[in-house]
């Protein structure tokens, strides 16, 4: 079974990864490269780079909670 450190890593993990996609399709957009795509899926540039941030506060706050159980 996996502990509870192991979980809260592994959303950090996840989450980490996630954002850092929608990073790099908010660049993609930026740089007009399948913009026609992102559009048609409704996905705006500013939409991505809200996404990609809210993944990495989810990561960032995963990581320092698994650290600080950890220690106890």
């Amino acid at each position: 079974m996996m502990g509870h450190v192991a979980r809260m890593q592994l959303a950090g993990r996840i989450t980490y990864y996630l954002g850092l996609l929608a990073l790099v399709c908010g660049g993609l957009v930026h740089l007009n490269i399948a913009k026609s795509l992102f559009l048609a899926a409704t996905l705006t540039q500013r939409n991505l780079f809200e996404a990609s941030m809210a993944s990495f506060m989810i990561c960032i706050a995963s990581e320092v909670r698994a650290l600080g159980e950890n220690h106890d």
